[in-house]
């Protein structure tokens, strides 16, 4: 069955970094698109950033643009999301989502807050 798990969440200060991971299985992963979603208490989730099955093109919300990077690897079934700079309003749960045989699938998410 198809599962994600994420990890690399945690306690960071504003302007520092954390660089979350995403490993895949069950589905053919180098064939599909990949996405980081982040939900904040009270707040709708929101994507966060995506990438094409091949890495060939990604696209971010203009909040994280020029802060977040989003990457993967299909030999090892992993999707990264690189942050920096971090503000206390990117707290959230953030969870990797795929799309596959006409189901969207999540990930069990993974805390990050940025407070000083």
């Amino acid at each position: 069955q198809v599962q994600l798990v994420e990890s690399g969440g945690g306690l960071v200060q504003p302007g520092g970094s954390l660089r979350l991971s995403c490993a895949a299985s069950g589905f053919t992963f180098s064939s599909v698109a990949m996405s980081w979603y982040r939900q904040a208490p009270g707040k709708e989730r929101e994507l966060v950033a995506g990438i094409t099955y091949n890495g060939g093109r990604t696209n971010y919300a203009d909040s994280v643009k020029g802060r977040f990077t989003i990457s993967r690897d299909n030999a090892k079934n992993t999707v990264l999301l690189q942050m920096n700079s971090l503000k206390p309003e990117d707290t959230a749960v953030y969870y990797c989502k795929t799309f596959w045989r006409g189901y969207n699938y999540w990930g069990q998410g993974t805390q990050v807050t940025v407070s000083s």
